[in-house]
């Protein structure tokens, strides 16, 4: 009979049930894993495409004839990567984390993820706002330079049904409504989506593309980019 590691269970470190269903952090081995109702959303193995995801919309704002201290939105507080890696760049003005899991903030502001993100949280700079993605972009009075959308597993691949939307024409409107004029909207995603590359013209999306970040194993992850109509 094979032995088993102890880093070979994972270990659950806080389990809640929230307004979308159950979100649960565990450590395995070295990492930490969010899993949202029963499916695996994200560890902190690597975050390339995470990190790449902000610096990407940073590029596209720099060719597009750039702006002092734009300010960014971020779609999805997650493990942490792509807030922490917007904070350590001072081309940065206001970055904004909306996040509708009040498990994943606390992770974060007094949890395991803090080791992640607290510098990023300590940073004037940042704001973290509770709430659902869609209804943040349909009511703010405010607008941002870029938007970096880091939500479930991208346009084609969602866990939680309702997040469908936020990649439907609708969900769009909102995005390019949140948007200054020139403004960059960069979409991670799991796997490439040309239906969503087509999506996004149809919604009025400009220079539309989309750049691939190998991984160890399977697809690669993507980051979609356009820049938002008017």
């Amino acid at each position: 009979m094979p032995i088993t590691s102890s880093h070979d269970v994972p270990e659950v470190l806080d389990r809640r049930e929230g307004p979308h269903g159950e979100v649960v952090l565990r450590r395995h081995g070295a990492l930490l894993q969010i899993i949202a109702n029963g499916c695996f959303l994200m560890d902190t193995s690597d975050g390339r495409s995470e990190r790449r995801l902000v610096d990407a919309a940073a590029e596209a704002l720099t060719a597009s004839g750039g702006r002092p201290k734009p300010h960014l939105l971020i779609g999805g507080l997650g493990v942490g990567f792509s807030l922490a890696h917007a904070a350590a760049d001072p081309r940065w003005g206001r970055i904004a984390v909306v996040e509708r899991e009040r498990a994943v903030i606390d992770w974060h502001r007094a949890g395991p993820l803090a080791e992640l993100s607290a510098e990023a949280l300590a940073d004037p700079r940042t704001e973290v706002v509770e709430s659902d993605l869609v209804r943040y972009v349909n009511e703010t009075s405010d607008t941002y330079d870029a938007l970096c959308l880091d939500i479930d597993n991208g346009p084609g691949w969602t866990v939680t049904e309702d997040n469908d939307g936020l990649y439907a024409p609708a969900g769009l409107a909102g995005c390019a409504r949140v948007l200054r004029p020139g403004g960059v909207l960069a979409v991670w995603s799991a796997q490439p989506s040309p239906e969503f590359e087509e999506t996004l013209r149809n919604a009025g999306f400009q220079q539309v593309r989309t750049e691939e970040i190998p991984v160890a194993r399977g697809v690669p992850d993507v980051v979609h980019l356009a820049v938002g109509p008017g």
